[in-house]
């Protein structure tokens, strides 16, 4: 393991109840010990990137009710590929290199599932969207 590696992998968060055990997919092992801790580590940065965002959009978040906020966080992820690729690069750009090598050997099925991460961990935060948290 090289320095970098090292140096990313001391970086990340513990996750407790991401368990990996031997009858898990070769997916759902890289979600639980790749993705869940990446992305709990990027959380700060996704919120920025969030609130960015919605002011690039013409805050038309802010007049939405709350499911049709939710709606609009799954939309922009899913819908708008530069934002989905910019959240994407957050999350790759943290890999080791032996975690890429992993990745792209099955990176359509492991996008949609950290997209999907992503989109959930956004959703369950909706309140740092508040107009009031943005000033």
């Amino acid at each position: 393991m090289n320095q970098r590696s090292a140096d990313l992998l001391g970086l990340r968060p513990e996750i407790p109840n991401a368990k990996i055990t031997p009858d898990m997919s070769k997916d759902e092992q890289f979600q639980n010990e790749t993705l869940r801790p990446i992305i709990k580590f990027q959380n700060p940065l996704l919120i920025e990137a969030f609130k960015n965002y919605i002011i690039k959009h013409k805050n038309a978040f802010h007049e939405l009710n709350i499911q049709k906020r939710l709606d609009y966080i799954e939309n922009a992820i899913q819908k708008d590929i530069k934002f989905r690729n910019a959240l994407k690069g957050m999350v790759i750009g943290q890999f080791t290199v032996e975690e890429y090598m992993t990745y792209i050997q099955n990176s359509s099925a492991l996008n949609k599932r950290m997209m999907s991460m992503v989109v959930e961990r956004l959703k369950d935060q909706v309140q740092a969207f508040e107009t009031s948290v943005l000033v």
